[in-house]
């Protein structure tokens, strides 16, 4: 089956399927979405029907694949990822997707729902950034001028696109311009604004919706043996990524650390302690970057949580028991008056970390402000 590992996503399926039955297949396609909605299980599903051999008759999916195409190892089949340097490489090494291929075929294989901190886990780099090389898109070009194998399509398959440094995006702006023959580029985005605009105008774009609450509590049900209880609290928390739902699921630690620091600035800055804020951002500073963002991230939805949970409404809240028993004394904290100006800090910093700022400056201004905003959200809580 193609698409036996997407979860739910009916409608972006089909959309792809009647594609190719009206043969309106375009050069290069683009998915984009949240993380956690299954973009990149549906392009490997898509990739699987066009390799197939049977594209022209496919109606659901093909019940038989090849062990090629089983073992994602289809000739004409080739993955793009963001990749990182490590220690071993040479200077002048640009590092490409077929250094870290074993990694990547391990990590897909065990399924195409992970997130870029697993990817970095994997890779042995969980303190640095990934980025797509100038070398990458030279590898890429080498590969798709070659005849295909099967005689078929050729499928580029590229996970986050938006990681290209500007040389890589400039050299695959003109493999999307003339693009070599029966070449299929699938592009799986989570940020395309951070795309060339000329590169996003070259390829047709498929928006892939959050997964559904209520398919993520029958995956959960079917799949992880939960029950109907359990299934209905983790796919509300998940907010539309079955990646969240997997996380929360095997109880990851790294959320509770990350409630932890959310607490500690939060009591800190309520208190005014600014030498203990200063610690703070040190110790959040001694993370890598992309440690980092997720924190920032969770910040932004755990601040939404605490807003909510001040009406009172129990089906618009989404935390866990930990996140619910503080949100209990400090939600009033957070209301009309600085809920906008806390999401545009923390917003902010995410940008700015991802521009490379230095951390230890942008996370104790953070905190410095915080203090001013927490003193906002009393003072409107009183009168």
């Amino acid at each position: 089956m193609l698409f036996e590992q997407v979860i739910g996503q009916r409608e972006t399926q089909e959309r792809l399927l009647q594609m190719v039955r009206e043969e309106r297949l375009p050069h290069a396609l683009m998915l984009c979405g949240p993380a956690g909605c299954g973009k990149l299980a549906l392009a490997i599903g898509f990739a699987k029907l066009l390799l197939s051999g049977k594209a022209g008759s496919q109606t659901d999916a093909v019940q038989a694949e090849s062990p090629m195409l089983q073992k994602l190892e289809h000739p004409d089949l080739h993955f793009t990822y963001p990749t990182i340097k490590l220690p071993s490489m040479g200077s002048d090494h640009k590092p490409v997707s077929d250094d870290f291929a074993r990694e990547w075929h391990e990590l897909v294989m065990a399924g195409p729902y992970f997130t870029m901190a697993q990817w970095l886990e994997q890779m042995g780099g969980e303190n640095q950034q990934a980025i797509i090389t100038a070398g990458e898109s030279d590898a890429l070009a080498r590969k798709l001028s070659l005849k295909s194998s099967q005689g078929g399509y050729k499928v580029s398959l590229i996970w986050l696109p938006e990681r290209m440094n500007i040389e890589c995006a400039n050299k695959l702006l003109k493999l999307l311009e003339e693009p070599p023959q029966q070449t299929v580029f699938i592009m799986v985005c989570q940020e395309p604004e951070r795309l060339l605009e000329t590169i996003r105008s070259r390829v047709q774009r498929i928006d892939v919706r959050r997964v559904a609450d209520e398919d993520i509590r029958q995956a959960l049900i079917e799949r992880r043996g939960l029950t109907d209880e359990q299934a209905t609290r983790i796919s509300r928390m998940a907010d539309g990524s079955w990646s969240a739902a997997l996380e929360i699921l095997t109880n990851n630690s790294e959320n509770e650390l990350f409630l932890d620091m959310f607490q500690s600035l939060m009591r800190l800055a309520y208190q005014r302690k600014v030498k203990d804020l200063k610690t703070w951002s040190e110790r959040i500073a001694s993370m890598g970057r992309e440690q980092q963002k997720r924190f920032l991230y969770y910040f932004l939805r755990l601040i939404r949580e605490n807003f909510m949970y001040n009406f009172h409404q129990q089906e618009l809240c989404y935390m866990t028991q930990r996140e619910e028993d503080f949100a209990r004394n400090f939600a009033r904290f957070v209301n009309e008056d600085n809920i906008l100006p806390i999401t545009e800090l923390a917003s902010r910093a995410n940008r700015d970390i991802g521009q490379n700022a230095n951390a230890k400056i942008v996370f104790f201004d953070m905190a410095l402000q915080m203090i001013v905003l927490i003193i906002s959200g009393q003072n409107t809580q009183a009168a």
